[in-house]
C-alpha cells in the first residue's frame, strides 16, 4: 500500500496542478480611436480653433489690441491650414479651401475696421465660415459649441463658437454677458 501511495503521489500532484482553475479573462481593450483626418491637418485645425477662441475672448474683454493680435493669428492659421491633408475627396478639399480663404478674407476686413461694432460684424461672418469649415472637414478632435445671442446687433442675433457650453457673450459683454443659448454642438468625435 505504501508503494502504491508513493507511486501515485506524482500523479496526484499533477492532477492538483491542472489548468482546471479558471484564470481571469483579460479585460477587453477598448478600440483605438483614430481621427478621420491626418495628424498634421488636425494640428493646423487646432491652431485655427485656438486662435478663434482667443479672438472671441478678446471681444468679451473689448480689448482692441488683443483683438488685432488674435485676428492676425487667426488669419495666419487660416492661411496655413493644410487642407490638402484632409482625408476626403477633391470636392470636399475644394470647399474647405474656399472656407479657409473666406475666413482669411473676413479677418483681413476685420483688421481694417475702425469701430468695435463693425469688427464684431466681421467676427460673426468669420464664425459662420468657421462653423461651415468644421462641418465640411468633420473635425473630430473635440466638441465645438455653436451659441446664439438673439439680442446682438439690435435684435438681429448673432452666433459664436465655444469650446464649452458656457455662455460668455462677445457681442454684448457689458450689457448682457450671459445672453445666449447653445444652438448646436458640432461633434464628430469617434465614440
Amino acid at each position: 500500500m505504501k508503494k502504491l501511495l508513493i507511486l501515485s503521489l506524482p500523479f496526484m500532484l499533477l492532477a492538483c496542478s491542472s489548468d482546471d482553475e479558471k484564470k481571469p479573462e483579460p479585460a477587453p481593450q477598448a478600440p483605438l480611436t483614430q481621427s478621420q483626418n491626418s495628424e498634421a491637418f488636425n494640428k493646423g485645425f487646432d491652431k485655427l480653433l485656438t486662435s478663434y477662441y482667443s479672438l472671441q475672448a478678446a471681444f468679451v474683454k473689448e480689448d482692441t489690441m488683443a483683438i488685432a493680435t488674435n485676428a492676425k493669428a487667426l488669419k495666419l492659421a487660416a492661411d496655413s491650414l493644410p487642407v490638402n491633408l484632409i482625408k476626403a475627396d477633391s470636392s470636399i478639399i475644394d470647399v474647405a479651401k474656399t472656407d479657409a480663404q473666406n475666413i482669411s478674407d473676413e479677418i483681413k476686413g476685420l483688421l481694417g475696421e475702425k469701430d468695435l461694432e463693425n469688427k464684431r460684424k466681421s467676427f460673426e461672418t468669420t464664425t459662420n465660415h468657421l462653423a461651415e469649415l468644421i462641418k465640411v472637414v468633420k473635425y473630430d478632435k473635440s466638441v465645438v459649441y455653436l451659441i446664439h445671442c438673439p439680442m446682438a446687433f439690435n435684435n438681429k442675433g448673432a452666433d459664436w463658437l465655444s469650446k464649452t457650453d458656457e455662455v460668455v457673450n462677445p457681442y454684448l459683454p457689458k450689457d448682457m454677458p450671459n445672453c445666449g443659448e447653445v444652438k448646436d454642438s458640432i461633434d464628430y468625435r469617434i465614440k
